[in-house]
């Protein structure tokens, strides 16, 4: 894979995240394989963990252990308010955002009326 297509997934992994534990908690295990079934976002468990601890770093996400049944207890995550927030925030700007590309893309007047920043 080109490495712009990889930095491009990257950005949009907490984006994807956020919107995954709104519907559901999980743990890091269980996300990887969510996000795994949506085609196009080739997800590897070595870009989704460093998300989720950053994520628990900034508090957007709370998380918990729970017992695990052949080893150590499992961290389960849930999105917090501030998360929730964030979770809006990222998807009225991605709403934007892709607004004003396809503006772009089908030629139609330029998306500089927008603010996208």
């Amino acid at each position: 894979m080109t490495s712009w297509i990889s930095q491009f997934r990257r950005g949009l992994l907490e984006l994807c995240v956020l919107n995954l534990l709104q519907v559901q908690e999980g743990h890091g295990y269980q996300i990887v394989q969510r996000l795994k079934e949506i085609d196009g976002l080739d997800i590897r468990e070595s870009t989704v963990y460093p998300i989720l601890a950053r994520m628990k770093t900034e508090g957007f996400v709370a998380v918990r252990d729970e017992p695990s049944p052949g080893g150590p207890p499992r961290r389960v995550f849930r999105l917090s308010a501030s998360g929730r927030e964030r979770m809006r925030s990222l998807n009225a700007y991605w709403d934007l955002l892709t607004e004003a590309v396809d503006q772009l893309r089908s030629g139609r007047k330029e998306a500089s009326e927008g603010n996208l920043s």
